[in-house]
């Protein structure tokens, strides 16, 4: 056992008797959006992009699904037929299997990947210095709650199912050639929550330029409403032991906290590296200091 939970990474990495490097991996939640073949999509998605996150390729997966006994066939379908086709897009096959009766619909994969031993990528390498860049859009968890309350427009819905549905794929190959030092992928503990896990495992503090975050067009007005997730208020509330905030927008601080659906990658990246072959902007950097401290600005 290479990687483990034991420092809260995104999979866990092991080398067979052989040598060969597997990544093991699962993942499954209930719809975030209506369409049952965009939540197939997003929840596909979502859990083969931890595989990327570990600097690796995604290769087979088994499907996991839970559908209440009255629940459509066709719905099931769709459900089963994006994630499918997701997954074939990544240059994955799903070989099989299983389905559960529950109350409410969940719907996830079980991924295995590999990955060369020097290729590797844990949250756990980050260096003093390091640029911090963040490879996708941050608000997905606001939006969801909006379309639960039927507050979300059609367009912002689909802005952000775009960011969902979009793997981590062109954006790991992208970091592979700057030779990350530690890299995760940011999900349900939102932005903040897993920068603090990277800092922390890294040995490091870390600063965030809040006006730097790439945030989908509308979500900053749906925080204006109060349109904001019992979610990201946790993670708000739980990041108050190692978060500083100094003279920050409330909601800018929100959307760092905000918990993410298939979020991007963030990276810790050498401090020399040229941002423009970055796959997204560096929001931060990554320095000495108490270890897991994030300061906002």
């Amino acid at each position: 056992m290479l990687v483990s939970s034991a420092t809260f990474d995104d999979a866990a990495v092991v080398r067979l008797d052989d040598g060969t490097l597997l990544i093991q991996t699962v993942d499954l939640f209930g719809p975030v959006v209506d369409d049952p073949e965009d939540y197939g999509r997003i929840a596909a998605a979502n859990a083969i992009s931890d595989v990327y996150a570990m600097g690796g390729t995604p290769r087979y997966a088994l499907a996991i699904m839970a559908v209440p006994a009255d629940l459509d066939p066709a719905v099931i379908g769709a459900i089963l037929r994006g994630g499918a086709e997701l997954a074939h897009e990544n240059g994955v096959s799903i070989i099989g299997g299983h389905t559960v009766t529950a109350p409410e619909p969940l719907y996830g994969l079980a991924v295995t990947g590999t990955v060369a031993e020097e290729d590797v990528w844990t949250n756990a390498g980050g260096r003093p210095g390091d640029l911090l860049c963040l490879t996708k859009a941050l608000g997905t968890g606001i939006v969801a709650n909006a379309l639960r309350k039927d507050a979300a427009s059609v367009d912002l819905i689909a802005r952000a199912t775009a960011v969902m549905t979009t793997t981590n794929r062109v954006a790991a190959d992208a970091l592979r050639a700057v030779h990350p030092h530690a890299v995760v992928d940011v999900t349900g503990y939102g932005l903040a929550g897993h920068l603090h896990v990277l800092a922390r495992e890294s040995g490091c503090s870390a600063t965030v330029e809040l006006a730097a975050l790439p945030i989908i067009d509308g979500v900053l007005e749906l925080i204006a409403t109060g349109t904001i997730p019992g979610g990201t208020r946790r993670n708000r509330s739980d990041a108050a032991e190692y978060l500083d905030v100094e003279q920050a927008e409330d909601a800018l601080v929100l959307i760092a906290c905000d918990a993410q659906t298939s979020g991007g990658l963030l990276a810790a990246v050498p401090a020399d590296t040229d941002p423009a072959l970055l796959p997204g902007p560096v929001i931060g950097r990554l320095a000495d200091g108490s270890a897991g401290r994030i300061v906002l600005c």
